[in-house]
């Protein structure tokens, strides 16, 4: 352990004892730093580390005592309500500000369903144990080469596939009222999509033993995943070089591909789909696996990420070696954020902080999602912890 950083501990969780577990910090001047700071995380002039770990709506249950309902929280629209307001009641007065949206949707401000990547490939998304997994659509060889046959059938014709009948004109309503257009700018990365399609062990055995179907698979994939974006930025108007930049993954099984399958799978996609929708220098170019992938920073930091959030497993001084130009979102351990373990908060961002100190581009946030048991108080101990100790302007 770091004898200066457990004094510096010690005195911000006896001072939080002391004013009744509430950690000292000034509020107003917070949030004044946080917008300045969260708007440009490398910028020589920001006064603070910005905090990305936000308490969310999956945090709602243990805060509140209610058991966790996820499925009646996302359906049941006046009991959402009713615990957001709840919620905010007591996050306005422990972090200053209310957290969670309070507003009803309005029907008529809602694009039309359309159909999505797992949609094209027939993979069907079930709600299981308090969360949505996508289903496998193919279980052996012949049958991924039916699917495929079908995927490009579809991808000849996509947009009648994709869009209902009433899509143009109500685009053209809710433009008019001001509601952006629908696009398509993010997506569960190639490994896990692939992995849920087809199965992660049957997957991982196809790139050995038939290497050429594999290749068919991921070029679809990627075929798709281009024409979905296409159809969507069609049929919203934009013209030529107007087309939103940017393009952001969530891959956690990654982590089950070796550099040479990954080289194989992952990253020809991520390269593709970049180059198409990230080709400037600033432009977004993001990852999140929350598992231990380590093992792939090198491959990644080929593709010259600017923002990611990576497992917790992984440090910040790693990340920064292999993705110089990113935004590092990370690296609390989710858990110790959810299991309120007050001491490790602070060591952990002491920690990331010294490795961040002298580049910048971090914002502390969780290695992974933030979790249900993650406490109002906690995140107004690390803020804290940033007021504290985590100025630049020190």
């Amino acid at each position: 352990m770091n004898p200066e950083h457990e004094r510096m501990v010690a005195a911000l969780l006896a001072e939080t004892r002391a004013n009744g577990g509430l950690a000292p910090v000034d509020l107003e001047r917070f949030w004044h730093d946080q917008k300045r700071a969260i708007e440009a995380p490398f910028s020589p002039s920001i006064p603070q580390v910005p905090l990305g770990a936000i308490c969310s709506a999956e945090c709602v249950y243990d805060e509140l005592g209610v058991p966790e309902d996820h499925w009646r929280y996302q359906n049941d629209e006046a009991w959402r309500l009713q615990l957001n307001r709840a919620y905010n009641d007591k996050s306005e007065k422990i972090v200053g500000k209310r957290l969670l949206n309070e507003q009803p949707a309005d029907p008529a401000r809602q694009y039309p369903k359309f159909k999505l990547l797992h949609d094209i490939f027939e993979a069907k998304n079930v709600w299981h144990g308090n969360s949505w997994w996508l289903q496998e659509a193919a279980t052996n060889e012949d049958e991924l080469k039916a699917l495929l046959d079908r995927v490009d059938a579809r991808l000849a014709n996509l947009k009648a596939f994709v869009l209902p009948p009433e899509w143009e004109a109500e685009t053209a309503r809710l433009k008019a009222l001001g509601m952006p257009p629908q696009r398509y700018r993010a997506q569960r990365g190639p490994c896990t999509f692939a992995t849920s399609l087809y199965g992660p062990e049957r997957l991982l055995l196809l790139m050995y033993d038939n290497e050429a179907l594999a290749v068919r698979l991921r070029d679809t994939i990627l075929r798709a995943m281009l024409g979905l974006a296409q159809v969507l930025d069609d049929a919203a108007g934009y013209g030529p070089g107007e087309e939103p930049r940017g393009f952001y993954f969530l891959d956690d099984n990654c982590t089950l591909f070796s550099p040479p399958l990954y080289e194989l799978f992952g990253y020809p996609i991520l390269k593709a789909v970049f180059e198409r929708f990230s080709p400037g220098p600033d432009d977004m170019r993001g990852q999140h696996s929350d598992s231990a992938m380590g093992h792939l920073l090198p491959l990644l930091g080929k593709l010259n990420l600017t923002t990611v959030n990576f497992g917790p497993t992984l440090t910040v001084r790693e990340i920064r070696e292999h993705c110089p130009r990113a935004v590092i979102c990370g690296q609390l351990a989710p858990f110790t954020y959810s299991r309120n373990e007050e001491a490790n908060m602070v060591r952990e961002f002491l920690r990331d902080f010294d490795q961040a100190r002298d580049k910048r581009g971090l914002v502390f946030a969780t290695a992974g999602s933030v979790n249900n048991g993650s406490r109002l108080t906690g995140m107004r101990l690390l803020m804290a912890a940033i007021q504290r100790y985590g100025r630049y302007d020190a």
